[in-house]
C-alpha cells in the first residue's frame, strides 16, 4: 500500500513539473531552438533490412545537433530499446521508448488472404513504466496471436493495454492517413474519435516533414494527409506534431539505404520495379531545418514534440536480481534449505557415507564428518552466495540437474569456472573436486563484484529438450523462453551482398571479398580500417573503381542486422510472466524467444541458463546403455577411477580416435611423447593444445620426463606452478600466485585476472603497484623479480586458459578414453551412431574398428537396430539401419523394430513384406535396404531387386486381406486358404562388385562390404605417402598420394584457360589437389570420377597472405591413372617411401623463345594519355611446367634392387635417366617464394597500371608480384592480391612498359 501511495505522489509531482515546463515553452517570449524539437519517429537497423541507423550513431548525432531527447520506433519490434536506453543515458540524452506497430485490417486473429494482407501502421510511445509494460504486452501479443506476414495488433488490445502509452496517428500507412489519402474525411474523423476516446489526452496527430511544400522531396500525397490532419485538429482541438520517419541517419546514407532495401527484397539496384524510398527524404533531419520549415505556420507542432518528450519518464531498472522463487519445503527458507542440501552433499563427497545415509543427517552431524579445510571453504562460499542473494539460483540449477541424473540423462562434469565451487560440487552441479585440483571459487564468483553466477550446463544433445521442457513445466510456460540472436552483416558478407545488388560478376565479387581480412581471434576488422592497413585491399580500393564503390557502400552497411535467430543454448527463466519484463517474439523454430539478446537479458537481472547439447555425452550415454544390455555392467560414470591403468595405456599409445578433445593428429603426436600418467597431465594438454600455448608443450613434456630442469623465478611461485612443472598455464595459477605471493584477496585476484585477460589498461595500471608491492612485502621478492613476473604475466594473458574449464573437458575426455579402453565395441558403436550422417568420420571410425579387431558388419534386417549396435557377442558391430538413406529413424524405430520385437525375426523377405506396413516402408525404402545388404540373409541383391514388384504385391495383398478380416477365415481353413509366397526367381543379369560398392557409397556414404581400393593396398603402401602427411607441418614439401577420384570442379581463369580442383579419397580420409591450366591442358582427360589415380605434387597450406592455415591442399606437378593392367604387373618389394622432403628444384620445359614484337613493345611504352588498356597476349613465350612421369615409381624396373642398393628405401623424387635433356632454372625449392618486383615511377598513371594488371591476368601462376610505388616520400612496396607466372611472357612486356631496370625477379 505504501509503494502505491509513493508512486501516486511521484506521478503527481512529475505532472506538476511537466505543467511548469509547458508554461515555459509556451511563453510568447520563448524562441524555438534545436532543443525544442524531438525526433519521435525513427527506425534503426533492428527494423530488419529496412532501417540503416545504428543506435550509438543516432545518439551521437542527436547530441551534436543540440537536441536533448530522441525516440526509436522500430517496425513491429522493441529489440533496440535497451541499447537505446543505455546509450542515451550515457550521453545525457532522454530516451523515448517506442514502437511502430502494425494494425490488422480487421481482427488480429483473422488470416484471410483476401482481406488480411492489408495492415496499417501506428506510432506508440512509452510514457511511463506502466506504459512500457503495456508496450511489451502489445508487441508480444502481436507476435504470439497476431502474426500474419507481420506481427499485428488490433483495436481490442490497443484499448486493453492503452494505459501509460502516448499514441501518434502514424505515417502515410496508418489507418487515419489512408482514409485522408483516399479523400474519406468522414472515415478518418471516426477513427480519430476512437483513438481519442482510448488514449484521451495522450493522442496526437502526426504530420510528416516530406509533406511540407518546402521539403526537398515534397510528396503531394503526404501533403494531402497533412492538410487533412490540420483540418481535423481545428475541429477537435487535438494537438499536432511533426515527424520525419527516419530510416537512415544522414542524407548521404540514402543510396546505402536503397542497397539495404535491395538486399532485403533480393532485387538489383538497376531493377526499375524494385521497392524504393528514393523519392522521400527519410533521414534524421537536422532540427533547424524542421524549425525553418514549420515554425512560421505550426510552431506548436514543433513544441509538442518536446512536450511529449517531457511527458515520457520510463525508467528501466538494470542490474536487478530477478531469480525465480524456488519451491522449498514448508518451514525452510532458501538459505536453510540450500545449507541442508550442501552439507549433506559434502558428507557424501568427503565423509565416507552414502547419499542415502547423508540425507538423514542434520547440518551439525554433517559438519562433524568434514575437515577444517573443507569447512572453511564451504562456509566462505555459502556466505558469499547468501550475501549476493543467489541461494535460489543454486537451488534451481541443482534441481534440474538432479532431475535429469535420476533419469539417466548424461550431464557434463561442469563447464567453465563453476567447477571452482565446492558448493556446486556438493550439490552435484559439478563432478570435479575443486580442492583436489586447486580450482578457485573467485574465478567463478567474485565477492568484490556483483554479477550473476554463470553455470553453463553440458547435456547429451539427444535429451537437451527434455530438460528445457522440465523447467518450462516447473516454472510456467509464460516464464521460460529462448533468447534471440542477431546475425549481422560483417565485412566480407557486406561486400558480397552489395556486389550482388550492384550486379558485379560473382568471380570479381568473390575476389574482392577474399581480400577483406579474416577476423582476428574472433574480432572483425572494420572495412574502414582494412582499406588503410591491408595492402592488397588498399591497392584494390584505390585503383579499381568497382571495388571502391562496393567497399564504400559495404562500409556503411557493415554491422547492420541481417537476420534473427535463436541462441543455440540459452534460455531465460523469470520470477513472473516474462512479458512484465521484456517483449517476446515467435522464433523461426517455433518457440517463444525474447526480443532482447542474451547480454541485455542478463543486464535486466533475469536468470539466463545455457543448456549446451554435447554430442560426446550422447555417445557416452549410448555406450553405457549397450554396456548394460550386453555386458550387464552398470557403470557409475561420475565415480570411475581417475588412475585407471588401461585408460592411461590407451592415452600413452595415442589410440585416441573418437576420444573427446584428444583425437587430432597433432594431439596424438604429443600424447605419445607425453606418456600421460595423471589426470593433471590431461588437463594440461587440453589447455596447452591451442594456438599460442602450443609453443610450451615440448618444454612441458621434457620437464615431465626430467629432460629439462624445472625452474622458478622465485621460490614463492613453486606451490602454484609445481603441478605444471614450473610452466604458467592457467588463469587460476596466477590468481593463486597473487594471493600467496602478493597477499591479494580472492576478489582482488579475480579483478587482476580480468584486467590482464581483457587488456584493461587503466585497471592494470591501478593493480600493478599493488602487485609489485605485495610481491616484495608478502612474497619476499625483489622489485626486479616482481617486475619480471608482471611482464611475463602480460604476455601470458595472450594464451592463458581457465583451468576449471580445461579440467571439466579433460574429465569428459577421460570418460571417453575409459569407455574405449574397457568396452571398445560399445564405444565405437555409440560413436558411429553419433556420426552416422557424417560419412568422412564414419570411414575413419570403421578403419579404427578394424585396427582394434572389431568387425563392422553390414546392415541386417534381423540383427540391426536404428543405431549401430553390438550384435552376436564381443568385437562385432552391426551397421545401423537408420544410417541408410530413405530409411529414417522414425521408420526403423517406430515400425520395423517394434514388429520384429513383438512377433520375432523375419523368416523371409516375403514375411517382412507381409508384416511391415507397406504404406510406410515404400519402394524407395525397399530398394535402399536391398542395395545395402539388409536382406542378404534371404537372397542376393540382384535377385531381390528383380523380384521386388512381386514381393511388394504379395505384402500388399496379405496386409489388405488382414485388414478386411479374410486372414482370420483362412486361418480356420488351414494352409489351403493361405496366400502362397512368390518364388524368388534368379535375375537374368548379375551386378558387378563395383556396382554393388557404388550402391553402398550412394546410400550409406561409404563402402562397407569391400572398398574399391582394397586391391591397391600394397601398391599404395609402397608407392605413395599416407594422406596424414598432407598437413601444415609439411607445407612446401613434395608428396605422392593415391586414391579414388570422388569429385572434380573446374573453373575458367581470367585468361580463359581451365584449371581443376579434384578431391580424392583413401579408405579413411579425403584430400583435394589443384591442377593448374598448363597441366590440365595436357592431362585433364584423365580426371574422371571413380578413376584410381596417383598424384605427385607440393603441399600447400598457405593463404593469399602467405600465412600457414588449416586448409591444406596439394599443388599437382603430375598425375597418372593406376590401371588394372599396371596393378596386375606390379611386383611388391616391401619398401616404403621416405618421409616428404623439400620439393626439388623446379624444372621448366621451354618452347623456343621469341622476342617481344616491336610494335607491341612500342604500344606498351606509350604514355601519352592513350585510352587503350589491353595488350595482345604473347602466348608463344610462356614457360610450360614440365610434367614428370616418374616412371621409376610405377615400373617394375625401378623397384628396390637388393644387389644395387642393399634394400634401401626408394626415394619419391627419383627420375629416369632416359628423360630428354631440359633447360633447368634453379629458383628456391618452393616457386611461391620467388617474387616479381615492379617499380612504378608514377603511381597516378592509371593507364599504365591497367596494362600491368591485364598482363598479370594473362599470366596466372603461383608467384607473388609486388608493385613498388614511388612518390615524394620514397618507395612503398604493395603486394598484389593475385599470383602470376613470372615467365618471359610477362617479364618482357613489363620491361618494355616500365623499363628493364624496373623489373626484378628474386
Amino acid at each position: 500500500m505504501c509503494s502505491e501511495v509513493d508512486h501516486a505522489a511521484a506521478e503527481k509531482a512529475f505532472e506538476q513539473k511537466y505543467q511548469e515546463f509547458c508554461q515555459q515553452i509556451d511563453d510568447p517570449n520563448h524562441k524555438i531552438g534545436p532543443s525544442d524539437f524531438v525526433h519521435l519517429h525513427n527506425h534503426t537497423h533492428y527494423s530488419l533490412l529496412d532501417g540503416l541507423t545504428k543506435v550509438p550513431d543516432l545518439i551521437n548525432y542527436v547530441k551534436s545537433e543540440g537536441m536533448e531527447a530522441v525516440a526509436v520506433t522500430d517496425h513491429g519490434t522493441m529489440s533496440s530499446l535497451i541499447e537505446l536506453y543505455k546509450e542515451a543515458k550515457a550521453a545525457d540524452i532522454k530516451p523515448i521508448l517506442g514502437l511502430e506497430a502494425y494494425v490488422a485490417a480487421r481482427s488480429r486473429l483473422d488470416r484471410d488472404p483476401a482481406y488480411d494482407k492489408v495492415r496499417y501502421h501506428i506510432t506508440l510511445l512509452s510514457m511511463n513504466d506502466k506504459g512500457f509494460e503495456n508496450l511489451c504486452r502489445l508487441a508480444t501479443e502481436a507476435e504470439v496471436n497476431g502474426k500474419y506476414y507481420k506481427p499485428r495488433i488490433d483495436h481490442e488490445i490497443m484499448e486493453k493495454y492503452n494505459e501509460g502509452i502516448i499514441c501518434l496517428s502514424g505515417c502515410a500507412s496508418s489507418e487515419i492517413s489512408v482514409r485522408l489519402k483516399n479523400g474519406d474525411m468522414e472515415g478518418a474523423e471516426k477513427l480519430v474519435e476512437w483513438y481519442r476516446n482510448v488514449y484521451k489526452d495522450r493522442f496526437y496527430l502526426e504530420m510528416q516533414d516530406h509533406g511540407h511544400p518546402d521539403s526537398p522531396t515534397h510528396w503531394d500525397v503526404q501533403n494531402r494527409i497533412n492538410h487533412g490532419l490540420q483540418e481535423i485538429a481545428k475541429k477537435t482541438g487535438l494537438p499536432l506534431v511533426v515527424t520525419c520517419d527516419g530510416h537512415y541517419l544522414k542524407h548521404e546514407d540514402q543510396d546505402a539505404h536503397e542497397i539495404l532495401l535491395c538486399i532485403g527484397t533480393a532485387s538489383n539496384l538497376s531493377d526499375p520495379n524494385r521497392m524504393t524510398l528514393k523519392d522521400f527524404q527519410l533521414h534524421v533531419i537536422p532540427p533547424q531545418e524542421i524549425i525553418d520549415r514549420w515554425s512560421k505556420d505550426f510552431p506548436d507542432a514543433i513544441k509538442n514534440t518536446r512536450k511529449i518528450a517531457e511527458r515520457c519518464h520510463t525508467e528501466i531498472q538494470l542490474g536487478r536480481i530477478l531469480i525465480p522463487k524456488f519451491p522449498i519445503p514448508e518451514g525452510d527458507s532458501e538459505k536453510s534449505y540450500l545449507d541442508k542440501l550442501v552439507f549433506r552433499g559434502l558428507a557424501f563427497r568427503y565423509g565416507g557415507i552414502t547419499q542415502e545415509e547423508a540425507a538423514k543427517l542434520s547440518i551439525e552431524d554433517c559438519r562433524k564428518l568434514l575437515s577444517d579445510k573443507i569447512l572453511d571453504r564451504i562456509d566462505y562460499e555459502l556466505s558469499v552466495v547468501d550475501k549476493m542473494g543467489y541461494n535460489g539460483y543454486f537451488l534451481i540449477v541443482q534441481d534440474f540437474i538432479m532431475w535429469g541424473k535420476t533419469r539417466r540423462i548424461i550431464y557434463g562434469p561442469g563447464r567453465g569456472s563453476a567447477a571452482g565451487s565446492i558448493l556446486a560440487y556438493a550439490l552435484r552441479i559439478t563432478e570435479l573436486d575443486p580442492m583436489k585440483y586447486d580450482l578457485l571459487f573467485e574465478r567463478f564468483l567474485n565477492p568484490d563484484r556483483i554479477s550473476m553466477p554463470d553455470i553453463d550446463t553440458d547435456i547429451q544433445d539427444t535429451r537437451r529438450d527434455e530438460v528445457i521442457e522440465y523447467c518450462t513445466e516447473k516454472y510456467g510456460k509464460a516464464r521460460v523462453a529462448n533468447i534471440v540472436t542477431f546475425g549481422k552483416m560483417m565485412a566480407k558478407n557486406a561486400v558480397r551482398d552489395v556486389a550482388r545488388v550492384l550486379e558485379v560478376p560473382y568471380a570479381e565479387a568473390d575476389r574482392i571479398a577474399k581480400l577483406v581480412p579474416d577476423p582476428i581471434q574472433g574480432h572483425h576488422v572494420k572495412l574502414t580500417d582494412a582499406i588503410v592497413n591491408t595492402p592488397d585491399l588498399k591497392y584494390e580500393y584505390e585503383h579499381n573503381p568497382t571495388a571502391k564503390r562496393v567497399i564504400d557502400y559495404a562500409s556503411k552497411l557493415e554491422g547492420t542486422i541481417r537476420s534473427h535467430g535463436v541462441h543455440a543454448c540459452g534460455i531465460v527463466i523469470a520470477p513472473d510472466d516474462l512479458v512484465k519484463f521484456l517483449p517476446l517474439e515467435v522464433s523461426a523454430k517455433g518457440p517463444l524467444a525474447t526480443q532482447y539478446p542474451s547480454t541485455q537479458v542478463e543486464e535486466l537481472g533475469l536468470l539466463k541458463m545455457d543448456f549446451l547439447g554435447l554430442s560426446n555425452l550422447s555417445v557416452i550415454n549410448n555406450a553405457l546403455r549397450m554396456i548394460r544390455k550386453v555386458y550387464h555392467d552398470d557403470i557409475d560414470l561420475y565415480n570411475v577411477p581417475l588412475d585407471d591403468p588401461l585408460t592411461y595405456q590407451l592415452l600413452q599409445n595415442a589410440e585416441t580416435t573418437g576420444v573427446f578433445q584428444l583425437e587430432s593428429a597433432g594431439m596424438k603426436r604429443y600424447l605419445k611423447d607425453l606418456k600421460a600418467s595423471s589426470f593433471e597431465d590431461i588437463i594440461a594438454m587440453v589447455a596447452l593444445y591451442r594456438p599460442g600455448p602450443m609453443q610450451f608443450i615440448d618444454s612441458f613434456i621434457r620437464r615431465k620426463h626430467g629432460e629439462e630442469p624445472i625452474t622458478y623465478l622465485h621460490p614463492g611461485l613453486e606451490n602454484a606452478l609445481k603441478s605444471t612443472y614450473g610452466i604458467l598455464i592457467y588463469q587460476e595459477q596466477f590468481m593463486q600466485i597473487s594471493k600467496e605471493w602478493c597477499g591479494f584477496t580472492g576478489g582482488q585476484a579475480d579483478t587482476l585476472r580480468k584486467a590482464v585477460g581483457k587488456k584493461k589498461v587503466a585497471l592494470m595500471n591501478k593493480v600493478k603497484p599493488e602487485f609489485i608491492k605485495g610481491a616484495q612485502e608478502v612474497g619476499g621478492a625483489t622489485e626486479e623479480q616482481a617486475e619480471t613476473f608482471w611482464n611475463q604475466l602480460l604476455e601470458f594473458a595472450n594464451y592463458c586458459f581457465n583451468k576449471s574449464h580445461a579440467a571439466c573437458y579433460g574429465l569428459v575426455a577421460y570418460w571417453t578414453a575409459y569407455l574405449k579402453a574397457h568396452y571398445p565395441d560399445a564405444f565405437m558403436a555409440a560413436l558411429m551412431t553419433s556420426d552416422m550422417r557424417w560419412t568422412d568420420r564414419l570411414a575413419i571410425e570403421i578403419a579404427e574398428c578394424k585396427r582394434l579387431g572389431i568387425k563392422v558388419l553390414g546392415p541386417d534386417i534381423n540383427q540391426s537396430y536404428g543405431d549401430f549396435g553390438i550384435v552376436g557377442g564381443e568385437k562385432t558391430v552391426r551397421f545401423g539401419l537408420a544410417a541408410i538413406k530413405s530409411m529414417g529413424k522414425a521408420l526403423i524405430e517406430d515400425i520395423v523394430i517394434p514388429e520384429r520385437d513383438k512377433n520375432g525375426p523375419f523368416k523371409s523377405v516375403c514375411d517382412f513384406a507381409s508384416r511391415v506396413d507397406n504404406t510406410k516402408f515404400n519402394k524407395k525404402s525397399w530398394e535402399s535396404a536391398i542395395k545395402t545388404g539388409a536382406f542378404d540373409r534371404f537372397a542376393s541383391r540382384t535377385d531381390l531387386l528383380f523380384n521386388l514388384e512381386e514381393i511388394q504385391a504379395y505384402g500388399s495383398k496379405v496386409q489388405k486381406d488382414r485388414a478386411s478380416g479374410q486372414t482370420d477365415l483362412f486361418g480356420l481353413m488351414g494352409d489351403a486358404g493361405a496366400i502362397p509366397e512368390p518364388e524368388i526367381k534368379p535375375s537374368p543379369s548379375k551386378i558387378t562388385e563395383k556396382e554393388q560398392l557404388l550402391w553402398e557409397r550412394d546410400l550409406m556414404g561409404l563402402y562397407l562390404s569391400a572398398h574399391p581400393l582394397d586391391k591397391y593396398d600394397v601398391y599404395f603402401e609402397e608407392n605413395t605417402h599416407p594422406f596424414s602427411v598432407v598437413s601444415a607441418e609439411n607445407d612446401g614439401k613434395q608428396v605422392i598420394v593415391g586414391g579414388i577420384i570422388t569429385s572434380i570442379r573446374t573453373i575458367l581463369t581470367k585468361s580463359n584457360t581451365k584449371m581443376a580442383f579434384v578431391k580424392i579419397e583413401s579408405k579413411t580420409s579425403e584430400i583435394e589437389f589443384i591442377v593448374f591450366p598448363s597441366l590440365y591442358e595436357q592431362e585433364g582427360s584423365k580426371l574422371v570420377v571413380d578413376n584410381i589415380i596417383k598424384v605427385t605434387g607440393r603441399v600447400n597450406a598457405r593463404d593469399k597472405e602467405g600465412n600457414i592455415t588449416s586448409e591444406v591442399k596439394i599443388i599437382a606437378d603430375s598425375f597418372s591413372i593406376v590401371s588394372d593392367d599396371k596393378l596386375e604387373n606390379y611386383q611388391s618389394t616391401g619398401a616404403r617411401l621416405e618421409d616428404p622432403k623439400d620439393a626439388p628444384k623446379k624444372e621448366f620445359r621451354r618452347k623456343k623463345s621469341t622476342s617481344v614484337p616491336e610494335n607491341i613493345a612500342a604500344r606498351l611504352s606509350e604514355n601519352n594519355g592513350m585510352t587503350q588498356t589491353t595488350t595482345a597476349k604473347i602466348s608463344s613465350n610462356r614457360e610450360k611446367i614440365s610434367e614428370k612421369t616418374d616412371k621409376n615409381a610405377e615400373s617394375p624396373k625401378s623397384k628396390k634392387d637388393p644387389a644395387n642398393n642393399g634394400g634401401a628405401t626408394i626415394s619419391s623424387t627419383k627420375t629416369s635417366s632416359e628423360e630428354p635433356t631440359r633447360r633447368v632454372i634453379t629458383p628456391p625449392a618452393d616457386p611461391r617464394s620467388q617474387k616479381l618486383f615492379v617499380l612504378i615511377e608514377d603511381p597516378e598513371d592509371t593507364v599504365k597500371l591497367t596494362r600491368i594488371r591485364k598482363l598479370c591476368d594473362d599470366n596466372p601462376g603461383f608467384q607473388e608480384i609486388i608493385l613498388v610505388l614511388k612518390d615524394e616520400t620514397g618507395k612503398k612496396p604493395m603486394r598484389m592480391p593475385f599470383k602470376i607466372d613470372a615467365s618471359n611472357d610477362l617479364i618482357n612486356p613489363l620491361k618494355a612498359l616500365v623499363g628493364d631496370s624496373s623489373v626484378v625477379l628474386k
